[in-house]
């Protein structure tokens, strides 16, 4: 008879590197192991970064180092051991050699994760215990209370609400509290372009070079996943819960005020500006949502930063981030899927590798594959806008991001991509698709000044392929969009342009979208 060697076999994945986690909080050492699996298919469903496998292995491993420093036993499978299974074959392995009484974990981020551990624990007759994750501040039962019943689900109403509930930069007497400043919402001050003089000095965000432990990956990193994309010559991402601590407390303390009113500008040669480079961190466990909230709140009373900046700050975290989990998992794996603008055309290949003469693009693709990093106005406006022009399979536009960015995980990427770039669930998560000209681009950064193409033109040899593609994409979804309370103006500049100009325009756009798939434009 196989008796057990441990009583509970507590599951801890690469993205839940907190020490309060739920799944650890009664935790006995005596009598408990901790299980952690560096996985290849996790860094092979998607061809990921470069940078991304490394920071995933880095922090795994710097955390099970802490554990076992707290006399923790920690079952951990490395990648470079003799075999490298997936994360069900290396769970099915523990099982076989521990023979826990008992599973338990904490909430994973992705629906296919969720899935294969389920599969495993049925499978070795083990009980699965899964606990709610409360590194969020809204739980998904929460989320389905508050979105049981609506029309639409609306960030804003949801940020409200929050706001609200936690009493974040709220004032006035409870029941009757208002937000700090007399307004919800200061977007209107925080979308402000650098102009043609540029930001000037920007503060150089704290960077942490490589340690030992990131150092002894490198190469296996570089070996084993040698036709991955992206470089670590620039590696410099946070990896200890103390390393992003350090990084938030540089971030407001040099450039939260600044955050605010340019969070949507952009230029050449300055991947990060004002933003916090925290994500990533957030994003692993590493950092506590509350205590950035909490940073910015004191800057806040300590007349450090503005309310603007602070605001527009709180809401990527108690709003957006928040937000964008609850529709995930609220809407379940079948929304990956959604393709209401009936997309089907391939990702262009220079996605993959930058080489491309379009400035805008060149820059963004470049600066992720060198950093796999880029903010949310290179994500929503520039990669995720052309990909919508030209109408890209959604699902292949989410592979990419997943694949290429050290802070995507599914559960905030994907409802990022799905629902607010590609607009491929119909406007449940966005009212609106997210669709400009070149002029946008062109508003808010410096990049057009170094490309051939001219944001104002839409037909010709010069005419930015933004601006041509918009109106096409204005031209193809009228019947969709033209009665659209939020996006009638746009339709009805459409319903202006003379018929003649109209079919150039078409037929530039199905030149372009065909040359892209032949791969015979946009090549640098």
């Amino acid at each position: 008879m196989n008796h057990p060697t441990c009583r509970h076999l507590v599951l801890v994945l690469g993205d839940q590197l907190d020490a309060g986690a739920a799944a650890l909080r009664d935790l006995d050492p005596a009598r408990d192991r901790v299980w952690m699996c560096e996985a290849v298919d996790e860094s092979t469903h998607v061809p990921s970064h470069k940078a991304r496998i490394l920071l995933f292995l880095s922090a795994m491993r710097h955390f099970r180092d802490a554990l076992e420093a707290e006399g923790i036993r920690v079952h951990y499978r490395a990648l470079d051991a003799e075999a490298d299974p997936s994360l069900a074959v290396g769970l099915a392995e523990a099982i076989r050699i521990l023979r826990p009484e008992r599973l338990i974990l904490t909430e994973p981020g992705e629906h296919r994760v969720l899935a294969a551990l389920q599969g495993v624990a049925e499978a070795g007759a083990v009980p699965l215990e899964i606990r709610p994750d409360d590194h969020f501040i809204c739980s998904r039962a929460d989320f389905d209370r508050w979105a049981a019943g609506r029309k639409g689900l609306r960030l804003e109403h949801f940020y409200r609400h929050l706001r609200k509930r936690e009493g974040i930069l709220m004032e006035g007497p409870e029941g009757a509290a208002q937000p700090v400043g007399g307004q919800w919402n200061l977007d209107q001050e925080n979308r402000k372009s650098f102009g043609r003089q540029g930001p000037g000095m920007v503060p150089e965000p704290i960077g942490f070079p490589p340690d030992a432990v990131t150092r002894g990956l490198i190469p296996l990193v570089e070996r084993r996943f040698a036709n991955a994309p992206g470089s670590l010559e620039r590696f410099d991402w946070p990896v200890t819960a103390v390393q992003a601590r350090e990084a938030l407390d540089e971030f407001i303390r040099n450039r939260l005020a600044a955050f605010g009113p340019w969070q949507d500008a952009m230029w050449t040669g300055e991947p990060y500006l004002y933003h916090a480079r925290i994500s990533a961190a957030l994003n692993l466990k590493l950092l506590d949502p509350r205590a950035a909230i909490d940073a910015a709140n004191a800057a806040l009373e300590a007349n450090q930063a503005p309310l603007a900046s602070v605001e527009g700050f709180v809401r990527q975290i108690l709003g957006w981030r928040e937000y964008v989990r609850g529709i995930y998992w609220r809407e379940g794996p079948a929304y990956l899927d959604l393709n209401v603008l009936e997309a089907h055309r391939p990702l262009p290949s220079f996605y993959w590798t930058g080489k491309t003469d379009y400035a805008c693009l060149g820059a963004s693709i470049a600066q992720v594959l060198e950093q796999g990093y880029g903010h949310h106005i290179q994500r929503l406006m520039v990669t995720g806008l052309f990909a919508l022009l030209i109408g890209v399979e959604p699902r292949e536009v989410h592979a990419w991001y997943l694949a290429m960015f050290v802070d995507a995980v599914e559960w905030v990427e994907a409802p990022n991509v799905i629902g607010m770039s590609q607009f491929a669930d119909g406007g449940l998560l966005a009212s609106k698709p997210y669709v400009a000209t070149g002029q946008y681009i062109n508003r808010m950064s410096n990049y057009c000044r170094h490309c051939r193409y001219d944001p104002k033109e839409s037909v010709g040899e010069t005419a930015c392929p933004f601006t041509t593609l918009y109106w096409d994409f204005l031209d193809r979804h009228r019947d969709r969009f033209a009665n659209h309370p939020r996006t009638a103006l746009q339709w009805r500049n459409l319903a202006r342009m003379d018929s003649e100009r109209l079919g150039a325009i078409r037929r530039q756009a199905a030149a372009l979208r065909d040359g892209l798939a032949t791969g015979e434009s946009a090549r640098g």
